[in-house]
């Protein structure tokens, strides 16, 4: 059965659309990845943990 050329088209921008998903996806991936090393470092735990005490003991 042939398609017509606007079932062809159709079919080109569905798939354009799904590999543009899945770049998405493996990019923010990637991002999250990147954001959870950065975050569980311990200069950022110790500047966390600080901040948190500092308010906790801070009097208003």
């Amino acid at each position: 059965m042939r398609q017509t050329a606007a079932q062809q088209s159709r079919h080109i921008n569905i798939a354009a659309i799904t590999v543009e998903y899945a770049i998405g996806t493996v990019a923010a991936a990637a991002f999250g990845a990147i954001l959870y090393t950065v975050v569980t470092g311990d200069s950022i735990v110790s500047a966390l943990t600080g901040i948190i005490a500092r308010a906790l003991t801070t009097k208003g």
